[in-house]
């Protein structure tokens, strides 16, 4: 199976909701590397790399998140792999 890198930008209800949190529970369940992190515009940004089977699930979780958040809309752009990370973080602030 092929390695796949995705940047993620997630718009909607997406911040105090624990979403950050959350998809790290679901990164590390799923053996995806990368971060997450909040952004001053009310965003979620992240960074997946990983199986590209496992990319795609965090991918489809991501459309809807935790419980509270609602999802408007994911942008995800696809890029090289590049083994970058050796786990899955939260950054934190924004």
């Amino acid at each position: 199976m092929a390695k796949v890198r995705a940047h993620l930008t997630i718009e909607g209800i997406v911040q105090g909701v624990f979403f950050r949190a959350h998809t790290k529970e679901q990164a590390d369940r799923n053996s995806i590397n990368g971060w997450v992190k909040n952004k001053p515009d009310g965003t979620v940004e992240a960074l997946f790399e990983g199986e590209e089977a496992s990319v795609k699930k965090l991918i489809e979780w991501c459309h809807h998140g935790p419980t509270g958040a609602a999802v408007k809309k994911v942008g995800v752009v696809w890029h090289e792999y590049k083994d970058e990370f050796k786990n899955f973080t939260v950054i934190r602030g924004v």
